[in-house]
């Protein structure tokens, strides 16, 4: 025993050695199929939102400045991350529709160094905004001076869509200043 914990006495599993050859074997095939993927398939930076199929509509809606959410035909609750499935019923009787774009601050945070693929030198929000319809949802807050006298909880915002490297994001801005 070492460090209180039994040491098996034979594989890496304590299970029979040509087991342990064969779970060996399967695991290097894993990691060749990973690495020749990781090889032919660029990988986009961590930060950047890859569409998947069950978030594409609302990823078309930023594409064409709609905000598109999911709302639960079951229960009524309309909700955000999109899903499939209803956080509050867990019913897949679900649909996407197109949200007001109205929204309130809840809370943020302002990032003095904000990430380079914003391309914008000075401060930057990360904010906590409340939908309209109910979703809770992290964005940023545009098109305004980034200080607390400006960003004020409760303040009314609107939707806008930003480009974000290769894909268009959704953002906020004061409502006061859409025109």
């Amino acid at each position: 025993m070492k460090g209180g914990f039994p040491i098996p006495a034979s594989g890496t599993h304590g299970s029979k050695p040509e087991v342990d050859y064969i779970v060996h074997q399967n695991l290097l095939s894993i990691k060749h199929v990973v690495s020749l993927q990781t090889r032919t398939l660029p990988m986009p930076h961590p930060l950047v939102p890859v569409p998947t199929p069950e978030t594409q509509p609302f990823w078309d809606g930023c594409q064409e400045g709609i905000l598109r959410i999911n709302k639960c035909l079951t229960c009524g609750s309309a909700y955000f991350p999109p899903s499939p499935i209803c956080p509050e019923c867990s019913s897949t009787d679900v649909e996407y529709f197109d949200a007001s774009g109205d929204a309130t601050l809840y809370s943020y945070t302002i990032q003095q160094k904000p990430f380079f693929l914003w391309g914008s030198e000075g401060p930057r929000s990360v904010a906590l905004v409340k939908l309209a319809e109910g979703p809770m949802l992290t964005s940023s807050i545009v098109n305004c001076e980034q200080t607390p006298e400006v960003l004020q909880l409760d303040m009314p915002l609107r939707a806008t869509f930003v480009p974000f490297d290769e894909i268009t994001v959704l953002c906020f801005e004061p409502a006061e200043q859409q025109s």
